[in-house]
């Protein structure tokens, strides 16, 4: 068929941002638009119309249009996100998930019908429609679906962010991801990529014989990490329980009962603040193998992570904000002493020279034990300068409460910490399988702290002594992660619903 001219001046009825500050303006839209819903059933037509069969994605309908073929059709469906009315010819942009396709509307296609022409006449930006008809291309060169049927299969009665512009407003695009997704096509990508990353790391992981298992996110005690936990409240048992810190205690568990690899990909919560790199609410990806130690978890992660880079970077080189991470196998590994020294210069058996360099970063250390201002100092002097992926090794095992001491240096403990772009990724140990060195190390742990000395998890103990393999263990932070891949630089642009403060008024 010969297509409608498509040189068209843009008389889109986009209107004020959906951003625009303002009820009383948002209010005056929003009654505009219920008039066009109100002369929409006038015309006998359900403005939330049902189930709509047969549509392709717009990638797909894309990908296989041949130009000069006059006998191809196509079905669609998606949001309006622009509109060019001309009189007696529409030209919408449809986006669904995959991308977007140009639809055109004309009278003498569509009829005079109430579904046909006057229907097109009131569609508006943000409505999602359905259309159908054969597929050419403009004297532009759009691929066009030339529709003879149009359905409208839910009206928009917010007034949408104008055009391709988007969400603009950082704070409302957290608030109202809703919009956020469809408004800002790399938005949704980030997503859609994210769950791509989840779904190869089970893959990877299936394939190396892991089992994915569930455990409780309500437990009676809070255990498995040093952070302080949520509470709730059982009514029928009558029971104070906890949101999960994580998953520990419940995975090493199941290696005491003949599982001997193991993993979860769930939430841990955890009732502490907010920042770019946290949120209290976020995924891990714990893992546990028996009868290996922290240096396979070493190479499982930089294995995991290499994959993943080679899959959704394309380079082994990533920006991610102001800085370049070179992923080139194979990642540093250097002791945690050895760190420490090359950038505070302390060494971490002079705990005088380390607790002035505390004072000289205006760190309060006075009340502090020694291991902690070492590990304030590291975090304060060393963090930031880990850009490219690097294992930090052999923490103290005063910091390691769960984690198997170095039988040549006992003061050591066999952990890890994987950092990248001055971010911890994972947390990995040689685990603790002596259930009384672990209880002593929690009691040590809890020592001063009678309410959380009653919330010891004796169960655990009790579980240890039953015989636990020994074993390596494995967290990986999932959002981090996905931070990293993407080049997001804050956890918000991650979660798809981060927990932020309440809005006043």
């Amino acid at each position: 068929m010969t297509n409608p001219e498509d040189t068209v001046r843009d008389s889109s009825r986009s209107g004020p941002s959906g951003e625009a500050k303002g009820s009383e303006r948002q209010g005056r839209f929003e009654r505009q638009r219920q008039e066009k819903l109100s002369r929409i059933k006038q015309l006998g037509i359900d403005p939330y119309g049902g189930r709509y069969e047969g549509s392709e994605r717009a990638c797909d309908i894309k990908s296989r249009f041949k130009d000069g073929d006059e006998k191809q059709r196509a079905r669609c469906a998606g949001r309006i996100v622009l509109l060019r009315d001309i009189g007696k010819l529409i030209f919408i942009t449809l986006r669904d998930w995959s991308g977007t396709i140009q639809v055109g509307l004309s009278k003498n296609l569509l009829g005079s019908g109430a579904s046909g022409w006057p229907l097109a006449k009131l569609l508006e930006l943000g409505d999602i429609i359905g259309a159908s008809g054969q597929l050419g291309k403009t004297k532009t060169g759009e691929i066009t679906v030339w529709a003879d049927s149009v359905s409208l299969l839910s009206k928009c009665l917010r007034q949408p962010p104008e055009k391709f512009h988007g969400l603009s407003d950082i704070d409302l695009r957290y608030r109202h991801r809703f919009v956020d997704l469809w408004a800002n096509p790399e938005v949704m990508e980030r997503f859609k990529k994210r769950s791509a990353i989840i779904a190869t790391i089970r893959e990877f992981l299936h394939g190396r014989g892991f089992l994915e298992v569930e455990t409780p996110m309500m437990q009676r005690k809070a255990g498995g990490a040093a952070a302080k936990p949520f509470v709730t409240y059982h009514n029928s048992l009558g029971l104070d329980l906890f949101l999960r810190i994580a998953p520990e205690l419940f995975l090493k568990r199941l290696l005491v009962g003949g599982m001997e690899k193991v993993f979860e990909i769930n939430r841990n919560f955890r009732n502490e603040g907010l920042s770019r790199q946290h949120n209290p609410e976020f995924t891990m990806l714990e893992l546990y193998q028996a009868y290996a130690d922290y240096n396979v978890m070493m190479d499982l992660t930089e294995e995991i992570i290499s994959l993943l880079v080679e899959k959704y970077c394309g380079d082994t080189r990533v920006q991610f904000g102001d800085v370049a991470v070179d992923y080139t196998r194979p990642w540093r590994r250097a002791r945690y002493a050895e760190l420490l020294k090359e950038h505070s210069g302390c060494d971490i058996e002079d705990i005088e020279a380390v607790r002035m360099r505390a004072a000289g970063l205006g760190l309060d250390e006075e009340d502090m034990d020694d291991v902690v201002v070492t590990n304030e100092v590291f975090n304060a002097t060393v963090e930031d300068n880990l850009i490219n992926p690097t294992f930090v090794m052999d923490y103290p095992a005063a910091l390691c409460p769960l984690t198997r001491r170095k039988k040549d240096e006992p003061k050591y403990a066999e952990r890890f910490e994987l950092y990248v772009a001055g971010m911890e990724l994972a947390n990995a140990y040689t685990e603790l399988n002596d259930p009384a060195v672990q209880e002593e190390n929690f009691k040590i742990q809890l020592r001063g702290q009678e309410e959380s000395m009653a919330r010891m998890d004796k169960d655990f103990i009790t579980a240890l002594k039953y015989g636990m393999p020994p074993a390596g263990g494995l967290g990986i932070g999932i959002d981090r992660l996905v931070m990293v891949l993407t080049g997001a630089t804050s956890i918000r642009d991650v979660v798809l619903f981060p927990l932020l403060k309440p809005t006043t008024g």
